[in-house]
């Protein structure tokens, strides 16, 4: 059975919701088909201070939605070729996303994004709505690893090394 991850599950901080989200199904409704994918990787972006984070240089065109209550997707395009979705979370003003870095059958972030058409049309969209959701199906995670983020080399040593970044293994 599967049930639609409600608003309450992403008001919680990212350190808490994210290793929750390993195992989780990644649902995209496009023209009325629906498509699934089991998350497996992620990675947290947390905070003004955290130097890797959209948010470290306050709230911004590009990292306003970061700032609003968990529970909508922010997406953004990288190397002005790809977009990367990630799952915004905690309390409004506390800016916070979590990158769904890949899933059972896209091993890439922007993979992802290309297969299930996720682009800036989504920046925004409630995960509780109708376009773009997530779901527990009760599947069971065994085993993950946390590590450090990837592609951050611009961030300090400190934000750079903590293992904020949680696989399935």
């Amino acid at each position: 059975m599967r049930n639609k991850l409600d608003k309450n599950f992403y008001q919680s901080d990212a350190l808490q919701i994210a290793p929750n989200l390993l195992g989780k199904l990644l649902c995209r409704d496009i023209n009325g088909e629906i498509f699934r994918q089991r998350i497996m990787e992620i990675e947290i972006y947390r905070g003004e201070e955290d130097t890797a984070c959209h948010a470290r240089f306050g709230k911004t065109n590009r990292s306003k939605i970061m700032y609003e209550a968990g529970g909508i997707a922010y997406i953004y395009m990288i190397y002005g070729l790809h977009f990367l979705l990630n799952i915004v979370s905690g309390p409004q003003n506390s800016p916070q996303a979590i990158l769904i870095r890949s899933t059972e059958n896209f091993n890439g972030p922007a993979k992802l994004t290309k297969a299930l058409q996720i682009d800036k049309n989504l920046n925004g969209e409630s995960l509780i709505g109708n376009k773009i959701w997530l779901e527990s199906d009760n599947f069971i995670v065994k085993k993950y690893e946390s590590l450090p983020r990837i592609g951050i080399n611009y961030a300090d040593d400190y934000y750079r090394n903590i293992c904020w970044r949680y696989k399935i293994i």
